[in-house]
């Protein structure tokens, strides 16, 4: 089994694009951070060495599972995800509460953020499900609800911090690999129905995420929290026009738009680099997705297929719902963008996934040239 990959078979399709977003994080961080920095640790460059050695520590973890054979996550599935939830209980019990909501844990000098793993736990644990069971995938006992019992303590754990959010687009990345392991689609909607039915009596039973959904739909007050932070980042958009102020020069940033260097980055890069700027980032993510879809199609198995299939839609259904929050065409979320916003842990496993999704490319690759014939053949 070929554990260490041959260099010719990196992805630069993948690699080049995930290294270059983290690179022009860094800057994007400082310009968003800066003057908050400033204020509350006394320099404006406080924020951004944390976030540029948690780019460095990620490409490097990035690099180490790039050359560790995917196929070993399916024998080991089960325990990551065990220890995940694990720590989503620990949240509970004795989790960090910032703005209201327990969501890390503290080990050590740092916060972790448990539901960063149990995301990518539970999509390897699935892709792991899903292609050992593919005879049975029509059925419920033995097919479904097996995937349907690790799935929901994840969702509710996570819902219960609460973070409805992160819980509702993790259950949609499991349904999308369902779908794509050919699950019965009837199985599916009745599966999707009720979870969306679960989620929107969820949604409504907190005043905070009811004033959401009214301030998305238009209602509510300009300076309720929600609603003033949403118009402060299309303001961010509108000051940036098509190429945006220039590098540093947001004036959205300096206390005018709360989390301007975490879920709300997005609307500085607009600010500062315009529709110019967005439009690279988006279509960076857009060729990550393409290729990393690639990688699943051509994978040597079902559960290489999977698991790449998994990861892609991870990454891109978070970066495609931040953009959509920050731009107001969706609700309020506090979805990170990949590999943009400050956060390690974010970082961290983000990395880590990408390089599982290198190692099914490089595998790939390896598999056509052993299986390859002599045109004379």
């Amino acid at each position: 089994m070929n554990t260490r990959p041959e260099p010719s078979n990196i992805d630069w399709l993948i690699l080049l694009p995930i290294a270059g977003l983290l690179m022009f994080s860094v800057a994007f961080v400082y310009s968003a951070s800066a003057s908050f920095a400033d204020v509350k640790f006394g320099s404006s460059e406080e924020l951004v060495w944390n976030h540029a050695i948690r780019v460095l520590i990620g490409l490097t973890l990035m690099i180490v599972f790039a050359k560790i054979d995917y196929r070993v996550w399916q024998g080991t599935s089960a325990t990551v995800l065990l220890v995940a939830i694990g720590f989503l209980v620990m949240v509970l019990v004795m989790g960090t509460e910032i703005k209201g909501a327990s969501r890390w844990v503290k080990l050590g000098p740092v916060n972790f953020q448990p539901s960063e793993l149990a995301k990518f736990a539970l999509v390897i644990h699935t892709a792991s499900l899903l292609s050992t069971n593919r005879a049975l995938l029509r059925t419920w006992k033995k097919g479904i609800v097996p995937i349907l019992v690790w799935m929901l303590p994840v969702c509710v754990l996570i819902a219960l911090q609460p973070n409805l959010s992160t819980a509702s687009v993790i259950f949609l990345i499991v349904m999308v690999m369902m779908f794509l392991a050919d699950v019965d689609f009837k199985h599916l909607a009745i599966i999707v129905g009720s979870g969306f039915a679960i989620a929107a009596v969820y949604a409504v039973s907190a005043e905070y995420r009811l004033r959401r959904l009214v301030a998305f739909f238009g209602g509510g007050t300009g300076d309720e929290p929600v609603r003033y932070q949403l118009d402060q980042a299309l303001i961010a958009f509108g000051n940036g026009g098509i190429t945006g102020v220039g590098p540093g020069q947001s004036r959205q940033r300096d206390w005018f738009l709360p989390e301007s260097y975490g879920d709300f980055i997005f609307s500085i890069v607009g600010e500062e680099y315009g529709f110019v700027g967005v439009t690279l980032l988006v279509l960076a993510f857009v060729l990550i997705t393409w290729r990393g879809y690639t990688v699943a199609k051509k994978a040597p198995d079902a559960f290489g297929r999977l698991l790449a299939a998994g990861i892609t839609t991870t990454l891109a259904v978070y970066a495609f719902v931040n953009a959509g929050v920050t731009c107001g065409i969706l609700p309020t979320t506090g979805l990170p963008m990949p590999f943009i916003s400050y956060g390690g842990s974010s970082v961290f496993f983000s990395a880590i996934a990408v390089g599982v999704l290198l190692n099914v490319s490089s595998q790939a690759g390896v598999y056509r040239r052993r299986n390859a014939r002599p045109l004379a053949e």
